[in-house]
């Protein structure tokens, strides 16, 4: 079966390290805040302007003045800052940040990624997606491997507009984990009950598949 959103973000939070930064993107990357392991101290960082993001609220709890860049609200923990957008930027800008996962609608086999507009549609602006790509040291895609139509997200080149070029290193996808390398796509790990056959049937882009691939651990 393939993942849902949920359990995406669970996976994607198995990548966190103790004492990392971390900027999560708009959609399904928001959802890793609520999976953190415990113990693990992990600073989550939104462009307009905290440091210490916490889980999403429970019903009935919501404050509408805590909000993260995608204005969902959320919480914060003790000895969390907020601060101007300016200075936010300036620590994504710096290379502070450690780890940003984001969404994509497309991600070619050389890791460049196009999330922020579809030709003709209204869009409200780019966010801070083109800072996070060109300042980020480590980015991981959270995506769905096919758009509603069945057609492959992951490709041999992006037709939709570049947020970033070469940038992303690993994606998990509702069907596979996978590194970006300089040959294309390499599978590391299948969801549990998807064979390697259906990743390779929906992935347009060159996929490299080395001996036994894994089911994830969730």
């Amino acid at each position: 079966m393939a993942l849902d959103k949920f359990q995406i973000a669970k996976r994607i939070a198995k990548e966190l390290k103790d004492g990392y930064y971390v900027n999560l993107g708009i959609g399904i990357p928001t959802l890793v805040a609520n999976y953190i392991p415990e113990g693990m101290n992990v600073v989550l960082q939104s462009e307009n302007g905290l440091l210490g993001m916490g889980p999403f609220p429970k019903e009935g709890m919501q404050d509408p003045d805590l909000i993260n860049a995608g204005k969902q609200t959320i919480t914060t923990l003790p000895g969390s800052v907020f601060f101007d957008s300016a200075m936010s930027f300036g620590m994504i800008r710096s290379g502070k940040v450690n780890l940003t996962v984001l969404g994509a609608m497309e991600v070619s086999e050389k890791g460049d990624i196009a999330n922020w507009k579809i030709p003709g549609k209204m869009v409200k602006g780019m966010g801070g997606a083109m800072d996070l790509v060109a300042s980020a040291k480590n980015i991981i895609v959270a995506m769905m491997h096919t758009n509603p139509k069945g057609e492959s997200k992951l490709l041999t080149q992006c037709a939709l507009p570049l947020t970033g070029v070469s940038c992303v290193k690993k994606i998990v996808s509702d069907l596979a984990v996978l590194d970006v390398t300089e040959k294309g796509f390499k599978l590391l790990e299948r969801a549990p009950g998807v064979t390697v056959d259906e990743i390779i049937s929906k992935t347009q882009g060159n996929l490299i598949v080395e001996g036994e691939i894994p089911e994830m651990i969730l």
